[in-house]
């Protein structure tokens, strides 16, 4: 199946992989959220807790396009090959989609505190950061 979406595409000169052009989704939300819930303990600014929920919400529903597109790039590319980096990707992919799923499950943005919630807004930065970066180590070593 990978083979032939790669060969359409190529037919139709697209010739770059698919998942870096995704990952700006889900990182992009998880990088406003965390800015727009830090802002929101800001007393002017409280209604950005909001914001930063909805940037759960979007960027969780991001997290799925993306990962499939790594898995599609993942089996073209390197043929399915077990990495370490390839691992890593795979298991910080997860518990980022298991955070992002927790605070929308638990997280009352109509009435934001400084509590774990919160700190589960910084952990998803953290998860962000590490997919970035190994992601960049695998394409350009």
């Amino acid at each position: 199946m990978t083979e032939i979406i790669f060969e359409f595409l190529n037919k139709i000169g697209f010739t770059h992989p698919l998942h870096p052009a995704l990952t700006h989704i889900p990182m992009g939300m998880v990088m406003g959220a965390v800015i727009f819930r830090l802002a929101s303990f800001l007393p002017k600014l409280r209604f950005l807790a909001k914001t930063g929920y909805h940037c759960v919400v979007l960027g969780l529903l991001g997290v799925f396009p993306t990962a499939f597109t790594g898995y599609l790039d993942w089996q073209h590319t390197y043929m399915g090959q077990w990495e370490f980096l390839i691992v890593l990707k795979m298991i910080l992919a997860v518990i980022l989609t298991v955070v992002l799923a927790i605070i929308v499950i638990t997280d009352d943005p109509e009435n934001p505190k400084f509590d774990k919630k919160t700190l589960f807004y910084i952990v998803i930065v953290f998860l962000a950061v590490g997919l970035g970066f190994s992601g960049g180590e695998l394409q350009y070593g």
